[in-house]
Parts: C-alpha cells; structure tokens; sequence
C-alpha cells in the first residue's frame, strides 16, 4: 500500500463524512429534503419584523435551510401568486386577501388563521397634537394616512371609522401599513391608522387606542401555496410559526391569538 493510495483514501473519508455532516440535517428532515432547503415565503407587511426573527430561528432549528420574504400589502402578494410568482407560503393580513390566492386553486390545503391583529392610531412621541380618538383625525387641519381600501389595513380603517360615523379625507393613501407608518415618522402627517403591532415595533411613534378597533379586528390566515417549490420546508415553516415558540414571538410583537384558542 503506497503513501499516495493511503492519503486518497483518506482524502475521500473525509469528504465523505463532509457530505453526511456539512448540510446540518439527514434526508429524513423534511425542512432540508426537497429544493435545498430553501422556503419562500410572501407575507403582510405587518408580519416584517416578527416573520423576519421567526426566520432566523427556524434556518438555526433546521440548519441548511434558507428562507426568503417578500413583504408587501396583502392585496399586492395576493396578485402576484394568482399571476404565477415562485412561493411556497402565504400568510395574508386578512380572510379577503387569502381569498383570492384560494379561489384561484393556488392554495394547497385550508388557510388556518395565525394571530389577529387591532389598529391604533399612530401618532409622534408625545403625542403633539392631542389625538384622543377617532373624531380628531376629522378636525380642521390635521393630515392623516390610510392604507387604500383593497389592503387589509384600508378595509379595517374604513370599518371602524364607519363604526364611529367619522368621516376623513386622508392626505394619502398608501398601498400598505409600513407605507402608511412612514410618513407619520417623515413629519408628512400627524396620525395613520395602523395596527398596534407596527407602532410597537417603531421606537419613535405613541399608539392611540380607540374602542372602534374592535369592531375591525383582523385575522391573519397562513397556508402552504400549491405550486411550492419546497412543499417539506414550507409546511415546515407554517408549523414553526405556528408552535409555541413562534406564537411567542408574535405574541410579544402585539399580536393577538386566534378567537378559537
């Protein structure tokens, strides 16, 4: 046995036991079986900053896994999926927007709800302008924000200040809550109507409740999409978010549980 036979053989164990280890998982786990281990998920806007740790923590509870998102307005994903965009899930901002995914046949199964989700008033630290509810953002002279109406956080907007009998013209319309959130941090207006998880989630902004939220809670449906690319990992992620631990998560950004739990 030579010295060059004994070095190969060695070299080829060791990248053996490279291509057994490196991956971080076995062929049995599903969540880095089929695509790599790669899941692309289209979610709420609102869902940024939760979705976005949930995925860092699920790629380190399923090494060689990598998650993708694009958030966006419901309504906006919602198209783009029924139009043939690569996703493997979808977690909408309401049952209106699944919808659309669902009476299209895009969906694989039934959309479970995830969490619910309030609006607020958004406004500046401190409060400048006095906001108390509702019936201010009608006053002369104050600039406010909604989400368009064919987003989830539009339609809510129109329910509850239907629900109060305010009527507003808005300064602008924009085509999701982070939109909307925005020009409230810009200066550009004094208040949006937003949900409570997006004012939590922003250091420099107040939230105003108001009692007519109530009447316009949304609930947050999540299904794994037909066409996925990664079937294994996306119904993989949909069980993460949905466990203990993601709740948790979601929980702690101000979302609150399904009706049924």
């Amino acid at each position: 046995m030579t010295v060059r036979w004994i070095r190969a053989a060695i070299a080829a164990t060791a990248a053996l036991t490279l291509s057994l280890t490196g991956c971080g998982g076995t062929d049995d786990d599903p969540a880095v079986r089929d695509g790599g281990g790669r899941v692309t998920v289209f979610a709420a806007a609102s869902l940024t900053e939760s979705f976005t740790a949930l995925g860092k923590d699920f790629e380190a509870a399923h090494p060689g896994t990598t998650v993708t998102f694009n958030f966006a307005g419901s309504s906006a994903l919602a198209t783009q999926i029924t139009q043939g965009a690569p996703a493997d899930v979808f977690a909408a901002a309401s049952p209106a927007t699944m919808k659309t995914v669902t009476d299209a046949g895009d969906a694989a199964g039934t959309p479970v709800t995830l969490v619910r989700n309030q609006l607020v008033i958004a406004v500046p630290k401190g409060n400048p302008g006095k906001v108390a509810g509702l019936a201010d953002l009608a006053e002369p002279g104050v600039k406010v924000a909604l989400c368009a109406e064919q987003v989830p956080c539009g339609a809510a907007a129109k329910t509850a200040l239907g629900a109060a009998g305010v009527r507003l013209t808005p300064a602008t319309l924009e085509q999701d809550v982070k939109g909307a959130l925005a020009k409230v941090k810009l200066g550009e207006v004094d208040a949006a109507l937003v949900y409570r998880t997006d004012v939590r989630a922003a250091a420099d902004l107040a939230a105003v409740e108001f009692p007519e939220s109530a009447r316009a809670v949304n609930d947050y449906p999540i299904v794994v999409l037909k066409h996925a690319g990664n079937p294994d990992a996306a119904r993989a992620f949909v069980d993460y978010v949905r466990s203990a631990a993601g709740r948790a998560v979601l929980t702690a950004a101000g979302f609150q549980a399904p009706q049924s739990q």
